[in-house]
C-alpha cells in the first residue's frame, strides 16, 4: 500500500458519466486508494474535452487530440471503462442495469451524468436537420449534414450558439442568428459588453436578428427542415436549425427514483444525496445551500473538476466540502476572449460602482466593479487577459479600487510586447471621479510572485 493511500477494505466505486466531473473523481480516488473504479458512459468510451468539440469540426484538431489521456492510461491506472447506457438504478440493491443487459454492483455510486440540451415545443421541432450542439453525437450529426447546408439558422444567444456560428463560418456556410433578447447574452453580460459582441458577430458576416423568436420550423416532403418562421412572421429558408437555447441537468431518467430531485439532484456541501452511499457531481447536481454569490447549479468545467476532487477525497476517508470560491468563467466570441472574476451583474446594483474602459475599435474592454465603500468586487474582461490569482486576491482580501488601480499591472497576462491598458483604465477612473491614480508598479514576474505570497499591503 502506498503511503497516504486509503488502507481500508476495497470498495466497488461506480461512476456514471465520463465528463470532467466523473473522471476527476476517478483520478482522485485512484491517487488516494486502491478501490475498484468503474466508469460508465454511453456517449464515448474515452473522456474528451467537451469545450474543444468545435475545433474538431473546424479541422484544428482530431477527436483523439481532444482526449487528454492515451488509451493505455485507463488500464495502467486500473480504471475500468464500460461503454454502455445505464437504464435503471436499483438503489435498494446497489445495482445498475445497463442497456446491454449487464448488471453492475456498487458500494459507492457517483452520478455525474451531465446536462441535456433544451428544446422547444413548436411545430416542426421533430424535423431532421434540427440539432443541438452538446454531445459527441451532436457533433457527428452536424458534420455529416454540413456538405448539404446552404444556410443555417441558429436559435439562442449563448456560448454554444456563438460556437456553432463560428463553426459554420469556418466552412463558409451562411448563418442567420436568432436571439430573443435585445443584445447577445445580455442575461450575463453588461450592456456595453453585450453590444460589443453584437458588433463583432456582424463583423463576421453573421445575419444577427435581435428581439427575434422562433415559432415554427418548416419541413419538406422528406421531413427535413427547409425554413423557419419567426414571431414577427418572417420566413427564413434554411437547411439546418441549430437549437442552442441552453442546457438542463440530465435527470429525467431519475425522476421516478427515490433520489430527491428539484431542477437537479439535490446534494449537501459534501455532494451527498439523500440516499446512503450515493453522490452527485457536475452539471446534474444541485446544491441545497450554495455558497454566497453562487448558483445551486453551475454547468461550468472547473466546478465539475472541483466537485470531482472533493467527492473523491471524501470517499477515500478525507471528508472534503465543495468550496468553489470566487466565481470565474472564460469563453471566446470568435477572436475576442472573455474572462470574468467575482461579482459582475448585467445591471449595476445600487450598492456598487463601476469603472469601464473600451478600446476605440470595440475589440477590448476592462470593467472593474467595486462597492460604495471602495472594495473591489469583480472584473469583466474582453480581449484582455488578467491573472486569475491576482484578481482573486484583490477580491478576497478586499483591496480598494485605488489600491487595485495603483497596481493593475500585476494582473496583466497578455504575451510579451502586447499593448497594455492599465494606464487607460486609470485615466477612465479619473474622468469618472476626478481622482488621479498613479501606478506604483514596474511589472515583473518577481513582483507578481511577491504579491501573491505576501499579506495584504498597499503596492509600493
Amino acid at each position: 500500500m502506498t503511503p497516504g493511500r486509503d488502507s481500508g477494505n476495497q470498495l466497488r466505486i461506480v461512476i456514471i458519466g465520463n465528463g470532467i466531473a466523473g473522471i476527476t473523481a476517478a483520478r482522485q480516488i485512484r491517487k488516494m486508494s486502491d478501490h475498484a473504479i468503474t466508469v460508465i458512459s454511453s456517449e464515448s468510451k474515452y473522456f474528451f474535452s467537451r469545450t474543444a468539440l468545435m475545433y474538431v469540426y473546424m479541422g484544428h484538431m482530431r477527436q483523439k487530440d481532444i482526449e487528454p489521456y492515451e488509451p493505455w492510461f485507463w488500464d495502467k491506472n486500473k480504471i475500468n471503462l464500460i461503454h454502455d447506457h445505464v437504464v435503471q438504478i436499483l438503489f435498494d440493491k446497489k445495482r445498475l442495469i445497463l442497456a446491454s443487459g449487464q448488471e453492475v454492483s456498487y458500494d459507492k455510486l457517483i452520478i455525474a451524468c451531465g446536462s441535456d440540451s433544451n428544446t422547444l415545443n413548436i411545430p416542426g421541432i421533430d424535423a431532421s436537420g434540427v440539432n443541438a450542439l452538446y454531445s459527441l453525437q451532436d457533433l457527428q450529426s452536424i458534420n455529416s449534414m454540413s456538405p448539404n447546408i446552404k444556410r443555417a439558422v441558429i436559435i439562442g444567444g449563448g456560448l454554444i450558439g456563438i460556437e456553432l456560428a463560428e463553426m459554420f463560418c469556418s466552412r463558409k456556410i451562411p448563418v442567420t442568428f436568432l436571439i430573443r433578447e435585445s443584445a447577445f447574452w445580455n442575461i450575463v453580460l453588461p450592456k456595453e459588453e453585450a453590444e460589443m459582441i453584437n458588433h463583432h458577430i456582424r463583423e463576421h458576416h453573421i445575419d444577427l436578428k435581435l428581439n427575434s423568436e422562433l415559432i415554427e420550423i418548416k419541413k419538406n416532403m422528406e421531413g427535413h427542415v427547409n425554413g423557419v418562421i419567426t414571431i414577427d412572421g418572417e420566413e427564413i429558408a434554411c437547411d439546418f436549425a441549430g437549437l442552442t437555447i441552453g442546457v438542463h441537468p440530465n435527470i429525467d431518467w431519475l425522476k421516478d427514483s427515490p433520489l430527491e430531485i428539484n431542477e437537479g439532484i439535490l446534494v449537501d456541501t459534501y455532494l451527498r444525496t439523500n440516499l446512503d452511499d450515493v453522490y452527485a457531481i457536475g452539471d446534474c447536481a444541485e446544491l441545497r445551500q450554495p455558497s454566497p454569490g453562487r448558483k445551486p447549479i453551475e454547468a461550468i468545467w472547473y466546478t465539475g473538476r472541483m466537485m470531482g476532487e472533493a467527492v473523491g477525497s471524501s470517499i477515500c476517508g478525507k471528508l472534503s466540502a465543495y468550496q468553489p470560491g470566487i466565481f470565474y468563467n472564460s469563453a471566446k466570441f470568435f477572436d475576442i476572449e472573455y474572462q470574468v472574476y467575482g461579482d459582475i451583474q448585467t445591471q449595476l446594483p445600487p450598492n456598487q460602482k463601476t469603472v469601464f474602459w473600451q478600446s476605440q475599435d470595440q475589440k477590448k474592454s476592462i470593467r472593474i466593479n467595486y462597492a460604495t465603500d471602495g472594495n473591489v468586487l469583480g472584473f469583466n474582461l474582453m480581449g484582455v487577459r488578467f491573472r486569475q490569482e491576482v484578481c482573486e486576491k484583490w477580491i478576497t482580501q478586499k483591496y480598494s479600487i485605488e489600491e487595485v488601480l495603483q497596481s493593475l499591472e500585476l494582473a496583466e497576462f497578455d504575451p510579451e510586447f502586447s499593448e497594455h491598458y492599465s494606464s487607460s483604465v486609470r485615466e477612465q477612473y479619473q474622468l469618472l471621479t476626478g481622482q488621479t491614480i498613479h501606478s506604483k508598479m514596474i511589472h515583473t514576474y518577481n513582483q507578481v510572485h511577491q504579491f501573491l505570497n505576501s499579506p495584504k499591503t498597499l503596492a509600493s
